[in-house]
């Protein structure tokens, strides 16, 4: 049972074989999420254009496990961004579980979920993983977290290094952990325990408890200081930032707080100049998935060239980073190289504020 129903493997969109200019320019005059669609490939669009801007790709939900894994692949490696947060499930579960080697397969939400469990097969929605794929992925995070010095690491560090491990191991999977890596683009992941690493990490705790050794911590703090630091470096000599991002919760807060924290340390930045959001959570729960972008001007977060997209992402992404992909106003940026300016110590000026 198990062996049929994982035999068909989602395919990953590819957006750089695909042009999807003709689409989403077309969606320019009709109205509704085709216009929303259209005017946020343009700001997108835009942020690649703006030499001085830094853009932050901000990634929850399951799309990427959904058909969508190699687009911000294809981001990275086409330097359309300069950082990333996303959630534990992105990073982990779907994309270094890939980049292990492992797949995700088309299944159905009309299913028994009692007989899945049986088989050992996980679901979401409609698309199952193999349990034991899973707990080879835990394994693989376990080794990471053996393998570095007992201390507290923020998650960049630590997802810094579980790119290393898929180079090291020759892993065959397309992945953004790895492609990051290799184009030192930080991965922040502010709620990191709340995935299938938490289960890697917790047995390492557990393990060197037991044995009275020190063991490897999260700082999720300093996680939060080190992506204030690329805001702050991305505004000297006039420069922004935009965000660009992938349905909401933790990582779309983390990512439009860090202005208010610079200005809370005494930097004067502006706030984030260009930001888009897709989401399908409805803006009348006043939940943080769906708080507008309008409302995060309240905040001091975002100001500037705004729009939501109220649908779901794997219907709408894959358009807007075809769109921009095939605008190629992405030759002319400068890798940021963000990674290798935290891992030298991210040295900032002194505030301008007392």
């Amino acid at each position: 049972m198990k062996k049929k129903l994982l035999e068909n493997p989602v395919e990953h969109i590819d957006i750089k074989a695909i042009d999807l200019r003709k689409l989403v320019t077309a969606n320019k005059g009709m109205s509704f999420v085709a216009r929303d669609t259209a005017t946020a490939a343009d700001i997108y669009n835009r942020m690649m254009k703006n030499k001085k801007c830094s853009i932050i790709l901000v990634i929850a939900g399951s799309a990427t496990a959904a058909g969508c894994l190699h687009i911000p692949i294809d981001l990275i490696e086409s330097n359309m961004v300069d950082a990333i947060v996303a959630t534990g499930a992105t990073v982990v579960d779907m994309d270094f579980f890939e980049g292990l080697g492992f797949r995700h397969y088309q299944g159905s939400q009309f299913v028994d979920d009692e007989e899945l469990r049986k088989a050992m097969i996980d679901r979401i929605y409609d698309t199952f993983i193999s349990e034991k794929d899973l707990q080879e992925c835990d394994k693989a995070i376990l080794k990471i977290a053996d393998s570095l010095p007992p201390r507290p690491h923020s998650s960049q560090q630590f997802i810094a290094a579980m790119g290393k491990y898929l180079i090291d191991n020759n892993c065959p999977g397309r992945s953004m952990v790895k492609a990051a890596y290799l184009k030192s683009i930080p991965i922040f992941v502010p709620a990191f325990s709340d995935c299938s690493a938490g289960f890697g990490l917790s047995k390492h705790q557990f393990e060197r408890q037991q044995k009275g050794a020190p063991f490897l911590t999260l700082d999720s703090v300093k996680d939060f200081w080190d992506l204030t630091k690329i805001v702050v470096k991305a505004n000297e000599d006039g420069g922004t930032t935009g965000l660009f991002m992938i349905g909401g919760g933790s990582p779309k807060n983390f990512a439009q707080d860090t202005i208010v924290n610079a200005e809370m340390l005494g930097y004067e930045v502006g706030m984030h100049k260009y930001a888009v959001q897709i989401t399908v959570a409805d803006s009348r729960d006043g939940a943080c998935s769906s708080s507008t972008l309008k409302e995060a001007n309240s905040w001091g977060k975002v100001r500037g060239e705004e729009q939501m997209v109220f649908a779901e992402a794997t219907s709408v992404w894959p358009q807007i980073a075809s769109y921009v992909y095939h605008k190629k106003e992405w030759l002319e940026r400068e890798d940021k190289k963000y990674l290798k300016f935290l891992n030298e110590g991210g040295k900032l000026p002194l505030p301008t504020k007392a």
